[in-house]
């Protein structure tokens, strides 16, 4: 007997009206908290449960993660039928759909991804071979360089524009530039490669010139949902509207005031111009909070009424109490870090684990001092923001083994293997790399580079012998593993602590039977992580969370430290001449702030003494609050100070000030003194 589910108990009346809107275009609206996931998990199971083939609904994600989670709690939910529902990633869909399809474009099906990091290699080549990279001026390094072309393509803006807008000091090379990204796109073809932003250009493409292909895939997916719309870049947007223009039935759910990912390419305006887009579009809006306490709420709305563009919310929560979010102007950075300290011991003394609470920060280097005060409290703690998985050097090398075994064209991959061979230079892989690529079958090659490369040659041998189709990724590492040992050790000092993540690699390639899946996965959703930050003896422990707020949208702790709340710190330095900017500042605050489920401190040092202040040349300045704490006097009206200690400016003119300064300071105190001394 099939469940039948009950939506009015299960789901409030706004969650209930988006569950129940199937046909045609909608905009949900979900305010942190409301239960977005909810609200889609239970649309899936409806959809399914009125009849609608699994096959036919289509649920796009910003990862694979969440649409695993999402199909899988529809299936608890419903039946396994849900299951089957097509969901994943932009860039993963795309993969599918152009191994099928990519032929109308000329593209082969047995592309390879290539990853940024590969990406940069490739347009260092071209800029090497360009001769751009002894110019008399400084030229873009390749980061810079493959930041540009990937900004332009994301925000379909020309290369100057990007280049104006974040490397102006850059713009005397717009000819130079668009020349490498023009010779990077031949080299692409040419190697059968694809890069993340081609995915989506290509499927784009295909759906823009191909009304056949365009019309079979309104056919195949009748219902389309997206997650975390705000997130969106302008390709994404404009793919997903040309999947619906046929039938329209459209679901896109996000919070506008979560739009906090600019610098990736996300377009604010695609969330908001989605009503103009599909006319008929209805707005439904999630409003009720089942995260935070109502005083965390009132301060959180007023901070977002002030943005200058959005879609009009006020969260509330059905919870009772709650106290009020607390302002704390310590002294300086250490007493900011002692304060932290003092509160997160003296919570878990009443109970709460580290686990529960977490200190958010803008920038990285802003818990620098935490960090050292934790440790010197013993206080465990891991910070997110950090470097991924597959982004560590001897991650990289051992998929470039991996990806020469799938493409024996992949020039990027045989260049990295090479450069790890002592004393095989850029010169030496060049050579090495054409007679690889020549097809002629050996190398060669003078007696002294044959001997660096004996164990290159035996590698060579056993890619001949091995058979991708045959041998599994697993089998292919462990067998790699044995050749790169010893060049871990000669090629990075701390080898000892990346032997767990290699240990990690080939355990993860043990679910894979396929190479192309295997290389495919690890392209377009590599686990987040490296063993060696999360640290693996301690990684069951219950540890307190540092992380940048970009790290820990999504998340939610029953205690949140939000620090550096001040002018140029939050909002940035970098936004304070740029309205957009300054908005999507506010929009970051915003996702701090309702991470908070019980407790909320916002602090900022009195004094900054920090070397990367933001006024140049100080040494140490007066802070200013935050601005999205001035407007409104949402520091008097919706929030609690309190001091960091009773000789919290004790110290507020320290000896290590200018001599000039403390002289005029203590001039003027014997001279009021002096004049009051009758009275």
């Amino acid at each position: 007997m099939l469940k039948k589910i009950d939506y009015k108990k299960d789901l409030n009346p706004a969650q209930c009206e988006a569950v129940h809107s199937t046909q045609g275009a909608y905009l949900v609206i979900a305010g942190a908290g409301s239960g977005k996931t909810r609200t889609l998990v239970y649309r899936v199971a409806y959809l399914v449960e009125q009849g609608i083939k699994p096959d036919e609904i289509l649920l796009l994600t910003f990862t694979r993660k969440a649409a695993q989670e999402m199909l899988r709690r529809a299936s608890l939910l419903l039946d396994e039928r849900c299951q089957k529902v097509s969901g994943g990633t932009f860039h993963s869909f795309a993969n599918s759909i152009l191994r099928k399809y990519g032929g109308y474009l000329g593209i082969s099906s047995g592309f390879t991804i290539i990853d940024r990091a590969d990406a940069e290699d490739a347009v260092n080549l071209i800029r090497t071979q360009l001769g751009l990279h002894k110019t008399d001026k400084r030229f873009p390094r390749k980061r810079a360089l493959i930041e540009t072309i990937s900004m332009s393509v994301n925000k379909s803006q020309p290369i100057e524009d990007v280049l104006y807008q974040e490397y102006p000091q850059f713009m005397e090379w717009a000819d130079q530039i668009k020349k490498i990204s023009q010779e990077y796109s031949k080299y692409k073809q040419a190697k059968s490669l694809l890069d993340y932003d081609d995915l989506l250009v290509y499927l784009r493409d295909l759906l823009v010139k191909h009304d056949n292909v365009r019309m079979a895939l309104a056919r195949k997916y009748k219902y389309i949902m997206v997650d975390e719309y705000q997130d969106t870049n302008k390709l994404q947007a404009q793919i997903v509207c040309l999947l619906a223009c046929e039938h329209k039935n459209i679901m896109v759910v996000g919070d506008d005031s979560q739009s906090i990912y600019s610098f990736r390419g996300a377009n604010f305006k695609n969330i908001m111009d989605f009503p103009k887009l599909f006319k008929d579009a209805r707005v439904i809006t999630l409003e009720e909070n089942y995260r935070s306490t109502q005083p965390i709420l009132d301060m959180t709305n007023q901070v977002i009424h002030y943005a200058a563009e959005k879609f009009e919310k006020n969260l509330y929560t059905n919870k009772r109490g709650g106290k009020p979010p607390v302002f704390i102007d310590a002294q300086d950075e250490n007493s900011q870090s002692a304060y932290i300290a003092d509160k997160v011991l003296e919570l878990r003394e009443e109970g709460l684990e580290l686990g529960q609470v977490a200190v958010l920060f803008r920038s990285g280097w802003h818990s620098n001092d935490l960090e050292v005060e934790l440790a010197n409290r013993n206080i465990p703690f891991v910070k997110y923001g950090g470097q991924k998985f597959v982004e560590a050097a001897h991650i990289k090398d051992v998929m470039s083994f991996l990806r020469i075994a799938h493409n024996h064209f992949d020039q990027i991959s045989w260049y990295r293997a090479l450069l790890l061979l002592k004393g095989v230079g850029v010169k030496t892989a060049e050579r090495v790399v054409k007679e690889v690529l020549s097809g002629n079958g050996g190398l060669n090659l003078d007696g002294k580079l044959v001997e660096k490369i004996l164990g290159l040659r035996e590698l060579l041998r056993l890619l001949k012998q091995a058979d991708p189709q045959k041998q599994t990724p697993a089998e292919m590492i462990h067998a790699f593993l044995a050749y790169y040992q010893p060049l871990l050790k000669e090629n990075y000092d701390d080898f000892n602590k990346r032997l767990n993540d290699l240990d990690s690699l080939e355990r993860i390639a043990f679910r894979y039977k396929s190479l192309e899946s295997f290389l495919s996965d690890m392209a377009l959703e590599p686990p987040e992580r490296s063993i060696i930050e999360s640290g693996v003896k301690d990684r069951d422990d219950s540890v307190l969370t540092l992380s940048t707020i970009h790290s820990a949208k999504g998340l939610e702790w029953h205690t949140v430290f939000v620090i550096y709340v001040a002018e140029g710190h939050l909002p940035s330095y970098l936004s304070l001449e740029d309205k957009e900017a300054i908005e999507e500042e506010r929009r970051l605050f915003y996702v701090a702030l309702t991470r908070a489920k019980e407790n909320l401190f916002l602090l900022k040092p009195h004094i900054d003494r920090s070397p990367r202040s933001y006024f140049d040349g100080a040494g140490q300045v007066f802070t200013r609050v935050s601005r999205f704490l001035e407007e409104g006097d949402i520091l008097g009206k919706f929030i609690e100070n309190e001091s960091a200690g009773d000789d919290q400016f004790e110290d507020v003119f320290p000896e290590d000030l200018p001599a000039e300064r403390l002289k005029f300071d203590r001039d003027f105190l014997d001279t009021i003194k002096e004049y009051y001394r009758d009275a």
